[in-house]
């Protein structure tokens, strides 16, 4: 038996991998935040979020492949491969909001807009912390309970941060500049929408952890 088990594929380090991807995705998150601060270096740091989106994309794929190689995984297959979708999910969508402010040349950012930039450089570093912690799943149950927990309330500010935002676009701009609404509306979708992916993330590492706990 141990001849065969010697010839068998040897389980890839996918956490050495999930780290990896989690570490670029901090990155993409504080860069889309320096996008907030407005002004001339917009474009550049939309191209810094641009650039970690597509090196988090050739790690996820990676990781895909070590699946397919690999005899044994730290957990189930599928479990993987939806984890390291949703993280990088988060990431594309913060690709696509940076996109989206180089098609509208948005140079100026609204109050709500930077606090929910907070809040994805939050949820960014949260996945960070708590990647590893699956390591040691039946170790760390507890601090990883509590970590997704405040993802999940990083969420519950976002969509009021959204709806205060839009509600004050609106009374600014709703009647005087219609142009202005529609831009500062779709940024606030985009916005969002990277909060929700993180949720997201959050509810792929709890199911994790209630099947294997």
């Amino acid at each position: 038996m141990r001849w065969f088990q010697a010839l068998m594929p040897k389980e890839e380090r996918f956490f050495e991998l999930f780290a990896r991807h989690s570490h670029l995705i901090v990155g993409a998150a504080n860069a889309l935040r320096n996008v907030m601060e407005g002004g001339e270096k917009v474009p550049f740091y939309c191209q810094e979020v641009i650039r970690f989106e597509h090196e988090a994309d050739v790690v996820a794929h990676e990781i895909n492949r070590a699946v397919r190689r690999s005899f044994i995984t730290p957990f189930d297959r599928g479990d993987i491969k939806d984890l390291i979708t949703s993280m990088d999910d988060a990431v594309d969508q913060m690709n696509k909001t940076a996109k989206a402010i180089l098609l509208f040349e948005v140079r100026t950012f609204e109050p709500q807009m930077k606090e929910m930039g907070d809040l994805i450089v939050q949820a960014s570093q949260l996945t960070f912390e708590a990647v590893p912690l699956l390591g040691s799943i039946n170790k760390e149950v507890v601090k990883i309970g509590a970590i997704t927990e405040r993802m999940t309330r990083l969420e519950e500010r976002s969509d009021i941060l959204e709806e205060e935002g839009i509600k004050a676009l609106f009374l600014n701009h709703g009647k005087t500049d219609p142009m202005s609404y529609i831009i500062g509306h779709e940024i606030y979708d985009h916005l969002e929408k990277v909060v929700d992916r993180f949720e997201d993330v959050a509810n792929e590492i709890s199911g994790i952890v209630i099947e294997h706990v």
